[in-house]
């Protein structure tokens, strides 16, 4: 009889760029799938990435390194070679164990690094800019570390490392050439090449096959991060990226097919009770209209009840995000409004990050003297309260005293001269902060004359910086800001994933996303009938760009269109199945990919 060969543990290693270290979307990745890996893996996972000072202090909570383990074993080796090697947990949900490494302590070697990567692999790196510099010396402290760990692993466990990105992956090609005892996984979660290509060349689908990789990757001027980045995809024993979409991208940019299609997820946070997250979307909705009233109050009134908030949000890539389609549709928005003759108005946000030189003095002076109205009113409620009870309490007869003679001559006063100062002629701003210049947002705006003008429907809020919860104009984090909304509007052109109407299905805020993001693709291969679950998909696979702009603006006036009651429902079933989004779901899709890596390695 076969004897029945036991199975060997497996050790897992996730090296990220973004670890520990926020820069975009690949933070939110790694961050929010720790606690399903910790789950999975438990003390066999561990992650890698720079040390970068000021975010370690926030996030990183050292460990004293012992030698009764490979790991330690591997970080003390590294230390007596001179090198900075930290070591302990990351302080999120899960707190798994993590190394950083501090570049600095290798960067005389980078032009020595740079000759080695020439001769093994004839990738240039001459005059490239100091990011591409900080990665190769990252690559070389994760190499030795890598090399080391799998000497003192002794073959006990099969190691499998998960490069993210080519920032973290610059030393895959040498673990290889080496015959470095591990498996490697490379995901891609957007090509160097799509990006740049999407934003520049009209059609970029339909052409995608004509391309020249490394005569555009010189055009460009990111050769030296293509290469990395098709050199990793080439070198890795399991290619993946995160949807169909980027898969084409990966054979015509990278040279190779993806084994596997890894969808991103989130913590999906459940509540309870069905009924808190409407709680929480009337709570920060409120804070939301304490904006609104301080920003277009003091000039044009409209009625709260029946104004919508509708936002997008991302990095500012113009034709990319989408924002120049969501900025014609809301044109088309606005004309369909006023025809039709609707009550309702629309406050369109748009959140991105560009540069500013400080929050409009305007726009925060407005602010500050709209909370004195408040302060104002509510000292006079009190004491008109006080009194009507003394003269209800008092009185012989059942009449509703007259409220006006409660109030003290000084704060009806003052009241009057604060509402006074308020008012203005002047339109509501468009940009809340002072950008240091125009760009093709307030030139659209412009064009197509959405100024806030007060015949408007549709009005406009650009606020060129990400919500915190310090911000002085909504007090808000980005969180609360969108489960305050009622609308997330990512109508993308490029979008590999697309966390952001994700992080709106989490929250239970209906969205809009694009056949062209991953998402959106997604959501389009698993849901037949998406709609009905609060997600619309702009098509713009077939349809050009002007009837990609009219069946949004359709969208969003059939979204102006429902009611209360239909707006909650949504919400409810927008709520109810983001679960399918939950890392505890999708993880599967990473367990596949780890072990199909150590099967290719043992081969």
């Amino acid at each position: 009889m076969e004897k029945k060969v036991a199975e060997k543990k497996k050790f897992l290693v996730e090296v990220a760029w973004e670890t520990c270290n926020q820069v975009g979307g690949i933070y939110t990745v790694i961050r929010t799938k720790v606690p399903s890996m910790v789950e999975k893996w438990g003390d066999d996972y561990l992650l890698l990435g720079p040390y970068f000072p000021q975010t370690a202090a926030a996030e990183f909570e050292a460990l004293p390194v012992t030698d009764d383990s490979p790991v330690g074993r591997a970080i003390l080796t590294m230390r007596a070679m001179g090198y900075q090697v930290h070591y302990g947990n990351w302080l999120i949900t899960g707190k798994p164990k993590i190394v950083l490494f501090d570049i600095a302590s290798i960067y005389d070697q980078v032009d020595e690094i740079k000759g080695k990567i020439w001769d093994n692999h004839k990738i240039s790196t001459l005059g490239v800019e100091e990011l591409v510099n900080q990665t190769i010396a990252l690559g070389e402290l994760i190499r030795i570390f890598l090399t080391q760990f799998a000497t003192e692993n002794k073959s006990k466990k099969d190691i499998v490392v998960h490069f993210h990105e080519w920032m973290a992956s610059t030393c895959l090609p040498d673990l290889k050439k080496d015959k470095v005892k591990v498996s490697t996984v490379f995901t891609t979660h957007a090509t160097m090449l799509g990006r740049y290509l999407a934003g520049n060349v009209p059609n970029f689908y339909d052409v995608l096959d004509s391309f020249n990789w490394h005569k555009e990757a010189v055009h460009y001027g990111i050769e030296a991060q293509a290469s990395f980045e098709r050199a990793a995809a080439q070198k890795a024993d399991v290619l993946t990226t995160v949807s169909d979409i980027t898969a084409k991208e990966c054979v015509a940019f990278l040279g190779r097919i993806p084994e596997l299609i890894l969808p991103n997820g989130l913590n999906i946070q459940r509540f309870a009770a069905m009924h808190e997250h409407q709680n929480l979307h009337s709570l920060y909705k409120k804070r939301i209209s304490d904006f609104v009233m301080g920003h277009f109050f003091q000039n044009q009134a409209f009625d709260l009840d029946q104004t919508l908030y509708l936002f997008t949000s991302g990095r500012f890539e113009y034709s990319n995000k989408g924002y120049d389609i969501t900025l014609d549709a809301l044109e088309i928005l606005n004309r369909k409004m006023k025809e039709s003759g609707s009550k309702k108005t629309v406050i369109m946000f748009f959140i991105t990050k560009q540069p500013y030189h400080s929050i409009d003095p305007e726009v925060l002076h407005s602010r500050a003297v709209l909370d004195e109205i408040r302060e104002n009113c509510q000292a006079i409620q009190k004491e008109v309260g006080d009194k009507l009870f003394e003269a209800a309490a008092s009185s012989n007869d059942l009449q509703l005293p007259d409220l006006n003679q409660f109030v003290d001559e000084y704060w009806r006063l003052r009241l009057r001269r604060t509402v006074q100062t308020w008012k203005t002629n002047a339109r509501p701003k468009v940009v809340t902060h002072l950008l240091k210049q125009e760009d093709d947002i307030i030139r659209n705006l412009h064009r197509t004359q959405l100024l806030n003008n007060a015949d408007d429907k549709v009005k406009v809020v650009y606020h060129p910086d990400f919500i915190v919860s310090t911000n002085p104009l909504f007090g808000l984090d980005y969180g609360q800001f969108v489960r305050g909304c009622h609308l997330g509007v990512f109508p993308s052109y490029y979008e590999p994933w697309g966390y952001t109407p994700l992080e709106c299905m989490a929250r239970g805020v209906p969205t809009v996303t694009s056949d062209l993001s991953g998402f959106g693709d997604y959501m389009m291969q698993i849901m037949r009938d998406y709609e009905q679950w609060g997600v619309s998909v702009v098509n713009r696979k077939t349809q050009n760009y002007q009837e990609a702009a009219e069946q949004l603006a359709n969208m969003l006036f059939k979204f102006t269109q429902q009611t209360q009651r239909d707006r909650i429902t949504q919400r409810n079933r927008v709520e109810s199945i983001a679960d399918t989004f939950d890392w505890s779901n999708l993880r599967g899709y990473y367990d596949t990919a780890h072990e199909l890596a150590v099967l290719k390695k043992r081969k």
